[in-house]
C-alpha cells in the first residue's frame, strides 16, 4: 500500500489533533504517511476564506470543539492557544527543511506541543529554538536554511502543488487523487487507500 500524502500547515488549529496522534496511528494501522507542509494561508486568502476573523461565536465553537476532541484522543491542550500565528510561513519553511532532511515529523509534533500545551506560538521564539533543540537540530543553522531562497521558493511550489491537487485546507489527506479534508477524515483516507472506497467502522 502506498503512503498517504498528509498535507498540513502549521498554523491550522484542527491540525493539532492529527499531528499529535498520527505517528502512533501510523504504527497501529501499519500505514505510512508523507508529511507535506504547505502554506494554507496563501490558499485561503485567494479563496477569500478567513474562517474565524471577526467571528467570535464560530471561534469559541472551534476551541470548544478542539477541546472535546483532544480529550477524546487523550491529548493535553491549553486552550485557546495563541492564534493566528504571526510567523506561519516561517514555521512551514522550517518544516520543509525537516522534510528534506528527514526530521519533519519530529519537529512538527514538538512545535505543536509547545504551541498547544505551553502556549508558545509556532514560528516564533522561544518555540522555534526549543522545538528544534528537542529534536537535536541546531536552531541557527536551520533558521538560516529555512529563510534561504531555495526553501522559500520550495514552500511556494509545494503550496502550488497542493492547490493543483484540490487541497484547500489543513489537514488534508490525498490518496491517488482522492482528497479527504479534516482530522475526522483520516479513517476514510486509510479505507480508500486499502480498498478504493470508504468503508464504515
Amino acid at each position: 500500500m502506498k503512503p498517504i500524502d498528509f498535507w498540513y500547515s502549521i498554523g491550522s488549529t484542527y491540525t493539532y489533533l492529527t499531528v499529535m496522534r498520527l505517528p502512533e496511528y501510523a504504527k497501529a494501522n501499519d500505514i505510512a504517511f508523507n508529511w507535506r507542509p504547505f502554506n494554507v494561508r496563501d490558499i485561503m486568502i485567494e479563496q477569500n476564506n478567513i474562517p474565524f476573523k471577526d467571528k467570535p461565536v464560530k471561534s469559541a465553537y472551534m476551541w470548544r470543539d478542539i477541546a472535546r476532541r483532544a480529550e477524546m484522543y487523550g491529548m493535553a491542550a491549553s486552550l485557546p492557544a495563541p492564534y493566528p500565528l504571526k510567523e506561519l510561513a516561517l514555521a512551514n519553511q522550517i518544516a520543509l527543511v525537516g522534510r528534506n532532511e528527514g526530521w519533519v515529523q519530529d519537529y512538527t509534533v514538538e512545535t505543536y506541543r509547545l504551541w498547544f500545551v505551553d502556549g508558545l506560538p509556532a514560528g516564533s521564539d522561544p518555540n522555534v529554538s526549543e522545538s528544534l533543540r528537542r529534536i537535536g537540530q541546531d536552531p541557527e543553522r536551520v533558521l538560516d536554511r529555512a529563510q534561504s531562497p531555495e526553501i522559500v521558493n520550495g514552500l511556494a511550489a509545494d503550496t502550488d502543488l497542493a492547490r493543483d491537487l484540490g487541497v484547500f485546507g489543513s489537514p488534508t489527506f490525498v490518496v491517488e487523487g482522492e482528497v479527504f479534508w479534516g482530522d475526522d477524515r483520516l479513517d476514510d483516507a486509510v479505507s480508500w487507500s486499502r480498498r478504493g472506497r470508504v468503508v464504515g467502522g
